[in-house]
């Protein structure tokens, strides 16, 4: 077994054995969806979205590709693709960085402190730099629309069920769903 393929192995267990719900596209390690709930004491606090993540063939070498599949409003993220813009992920990824790295502390941080000059979505840019209180509603308004608890399980299931999860798990429902979402991302 090469190099990436192990730690595609290693860094997919740490998510599968972590507290996040990570469900894999046809049995596929290298791409999989995490639930992903918005850092407490932000203004995403309430909201639950699905990320979708994919790796290349020589990760950790080459940065995963991530993005949000159910809308979010934000400078750093791409409303209709989901893209996040995020320097760790594009420009300055190294592979001492994992997955958990990414899913606990990076898209986390990015959420609590957005980098209004350098925006994916220059309205959230503008209402962040200049009205912090019509641009948390606007947070909030997305929320609500795309990213409520029950939003999420109306769109993507509810996966409660897969805490004992193991790779012999069926995963043929997710499969389905996973098909689906990828081409479109979000629209």
């Amino acid at each position: 077994m090469n190099n990436s393929k192990r730690r595609i192995e290693t860094d997919v267990m740490k998510l599968l054995m972590s507290d996040h719900k990570v469900t894999l596209v046809n049995d596929n390690m290298q791409e999989f969806h995490v639930k992903f709930h918005g850092p407490k004491d932000t203004p995403y606090e309430h909201g639950v979205w699905r990320l979708h993540v994919e790796l290349p063939d020589n990760y950790p070498y080459k940065s995963p590709s991530i993005g949000f599949v159910n809308k979010i409003f934000h400078p750093n993220i791409d409303v209709a693709s989901g893209s996040i813009c995020l320097d760790v992920i594009n420009s300055t990824w190294s592979p001492l960085y994992d997955l958990i790295n990414i899913v606990e502390w990076m898209i986390p941080g990015l959420l609590k402190e957005p980098n209004g000059s350098d925006p994916l979505n220059n309205e959230a840019a503008t209402l962040q730099l200049r009205d912090k209180v019509l641009y948390e509603q606007k947070i909030k308004e997305y929320i609500d629309k795309y990213a409520t608890p029950e939003k999420y399980d109306s769109m993507f299931g509810n996966d409660e069920n897969e805490d004992d999860e193991d790779e012999d798990t069926d995963l043929s429902d997710d499969d389905e769903l996973g098909r689906k979402e990828k081409p479109k991302m979000m629209n």
